[in-house]
């Protein structure tokens, strides 16, 4: 495939729940504001077919934990844009299981496990501990906001961990 169509070619996303619910934090604050803008270009991309979005059973697990049935809502319905869905399994939980020895929370794991395991090329997450932690080399590993600058933008530079 020449680099261009590799290019054009649809790019395989797995945003964290962090990303889903920024819409909802302290916009006034610079970071929050930006992350959620640069949320909002995402999911410009996964409409208009510029990416594809990767769900998982451990998305719909801890969204349906949301106390907040708006919040709870909304997630939801970004989740059902997924194309790809990967359910949990055996492999995936002893995956999960070596990314806890890199000090990762036993959820964050699991959702890096999935992404990898469907073969997704982005974890989008703002959550600093995972984008430091992760020592994988199946995805890129990247704040909204950075993955919008390099990756979108066009500017090239490794803002997150590869």
């Amino acid at each position: 495939m020449s680099a261009r169509n590799e290019r054009m070619k649809p790019r395989r996303l797995y945003l964290d729940t962090s990303v889903y619910n920024r819409p909802f934090d302290d916009l006034s604050q610079a970071r929050v504001w930006l992350e959620a803008l640069a949320f909002a270009i995402i999911l410009q991309m996964i409409e208009s077919g510029g990416a594809r979005l990767v769900s998982s059973e451990v998305l719909e697990f801890e969204n349906s934990r949301n106390p907040f049935a708006h919040r709870k809502g909304w997630v939801s319905f970004y989740l059902g844009l997924a194309k790809d869905y990967q359910e949990l399994d055996e492999s995936i939980r002893k995956r999960a299981l070596v990314l806890e020895s890199q000090r990762l929370e036993p959820l964050d794991a699991l959702h890096l496990a999935c992404a990898e395991e469907a073969r997704a090329e982005y974890f989008i997450t703002c959550d600093d501990r995972i984008i430091k932690r992760y020592q994988g080399e199946a995805l890129k590993v990247m704040n909204p906001v950075n993955f919008v600058i390099s990756e979108v933008m066009g500017d090239g530079g490794d803002q997150g961990k590869q």
